[in-house]
């Protein structure tokens, strides 16, 4: 087996740093023992971009925004289907996943960052959701490994029924709002429900061929 060479380690604000793998031409980001994503396993993260898109077709130019950009599988999902007057605001809040993006993971990325539908602003997705009240047709979040704060404590506050209701009101009427998690969560979707969403949970495998371990996303329409 080819052996697994550490390739870099990116600090999380308030939260233990990640660590960015190379097996091969597969990459990995790992936090502590967890990975949390994968080359290998990017069919979910893509679903994630695309199942949105089929919620909002509707809307010529949507405005998304994209809470985590991990290794980018969902944002060039987007690309790949908006139009030119689209927005992406894409919120990222450790700069060493960016600086992957750039260097190690540069043919991976493709330039998507460097898109012109693209805004990547280096803060926390919570407080860009704060401040864009009626601002986004979705709201696509893939910041921890579910709906709590794995990746830092302080995200923990995007899944409350406050940090919902925040979500709710940084959306357009009939907007969605897109969870992605590794496994289910019945008491978040039960948030989400009394939040004032219609909740649709769908799950997807974590493989593009339809194999691997099962995810969750929760697509969320505000009323």
């Amino acid at each position: 087996m080819i052996p697994r060479e550490l390739v870099g380690v990116a600090e999380v604000p308030g939260g233990p740093p990640l660590r960015l793998f190379r097996r091969g031409d597969d990459f990995m980001i790992v936090l502590d023992r967890n990975e949390l994503m994968s080359t290998r396993a990017r069919g979910s993260e893509i679903a994630l971009g695309t199942m949105t898109l089929d919620r909002i077709a509707d809307r010529p130019a949507p405005h998304v925004l994209v809470g985590g950009y991990g290794m980018g599988f969902t944002l060039r999902a987007l690309l790949a289907r908006l139009g030119p007057q689209a927005r992406v605001t894409v919120a990222e809040l450790v700069p060493g996943i960016v600086e992957w993006a750039r260097g190690p993971m540069a043919a991976l990325t493709d330039g998507c960052l460097d898109d012109p539908r693209v805004t990547l602003e280096m803060c926390d997705v919570g407080a860009t959701i704060r401040a864009g009240a009626g601002t986004y047709d979705a709201i696509l979040l893939d910041v921890d490994n579910g709906p709590d704060g794995l990746t830092r404590p302080a995200n923990d506050g995007i899944y409350t029924a406050r940090g919902l209701t925040q979500a709710r009101m940084a959306l357009r009427p009939g907007g969605v709002l897109a969870v992605w998690s590794a496994a289910p969560d019945p008491a978040f979707a039960r948030r989400l429900a009394q939040g004032g969403f219609a909740v649709d949970e769908v799950k997807v495998r974590a493989r593009e061929n339809g194999k691997g371990p099962t995810h969750v996303i929760w697509f969320a329409r505000a009323g």
